[in-house]
């Protein structure tokens, strides 16, 4: 059975250029799916971005569309290219070593995720089932904001886990950052929107590292094109300031205070956006 993999959730009121995608928080797994899967919960869990669509969940309400995935990326990784998998998760793929691509076959930390090697038809199951359509509604969205805006935003959030020398809950490791954007080392969006996520980001103290570990994945790689009026910027957030990495429950101070940083930050890209799209000659 095909289950809804993901939601589209438009602007209450008004709309503007920018798009929230969350593409790792779900942890739905179908039927068939489910017969291919060995990893147990706990590994589904941890190898999700859990809680972010819920930070972003109020993105509606400032002015943003939010696309959320609901499919666990155990199932397909819709963060990466539809053919970013190898021989040894799919029967007859390509050579290399992608143990974490579209088809995932090694958790987080080194565990076997499926119980036999994939076939090709089941690969190509789940990315007619599920892949392509999540990237052919994020595409229309995308292209829908240009036509009408002249340009389009699109934020990616994401959630980091703390480096395995852990902090004290809530403070950074040494070296480590609150935050990361990601831009592909500031291609995938013209500095203007790089440089205000990262005054956004600054101003309630967190600590920000860009593209550092983490330069942006498949969406912002791909959907990032200044040239043609699209510009995105992943945004990895530090798991630590809003959950408990060990029991995977939500921080009861440090969750508020990130989800008001994550609706004030879409609220003011939202209104930046909308502002530069009535201005002649803004940032396109």
């Amino acid at each position: 059975m095909v289950m809804p993999s993901f939601e589209i959730i438009e602007p209450e009121a008004g709309d503007s250029p920018l798009v929230v995608e969350v593409p790792h928080a779900g942890l739905g797994i179908d039927g068939e799916s489910a017969s291919w899967i060995a990893a147990p919960i706990d590994c589904l869990a941890r190898d999700a971005d859990l809680y972010v669509d819920e930070l972003f969940a109020d993105s509606p309400r400032h002015g943003a569309t939010l696309v959320v995935a609901r499919l666990s990326r155990y199932v397909v990784d819709l963060n990466r290219a539809a053919d970013d998998y190898d021989g040894i998760a799919v029967r007859g793929g390509p050579e290399g070593n992608r143990p974490r691509g579209v088809i995932w076959r090694l958790t987080s930390d080194g565990r076997q995720v499926q119980r036999a090697q994939v076939t090709p038809d089941e690969a190509e199951r789940r990315l007619d089932q599920y892949y392509r359509p999540y990237h052919q509604a994020l595409t229309q969205v995308l292209e829908r904001k240009r036509d009408r805006f002249g340009f389009a935003v699109l934020l990616c959030a994401h959630s980091m886990p703390t480096p395995r020398h852990r902090a004290s809950a809530g403070r950074a490791p040494t070296g480590g950052a609150d935050l990361v954007p990601g831009s592909c080392g500031g291609t995938s969006a013209a500095p203007h929107w790089i440089d205000l996520i990262d005054s956004l980001s600054r101003e309630p103290g967190y600590h920000v590292r860009h593209d550092d570990p983490y330069r942006g994945g498949f969406s912002t790689a791909h959907y990032g094109r200044p040239a043609d009026h699209f510009h995105a910027v992943q945004l990895e957030i530090a798991r630590r300031l809003y959950m408990d990495e060990t029991t995977l429950a939500r921080d009861p101070n440090g969750f508020p205070q990130v989800a008001t940083f994550a609706a004030r930050l879409v609220g003011r890209l939202a209104e930046s956006a909308t502002t530069r799209a009535q201005r002649p000659g803004g940032v396109t």
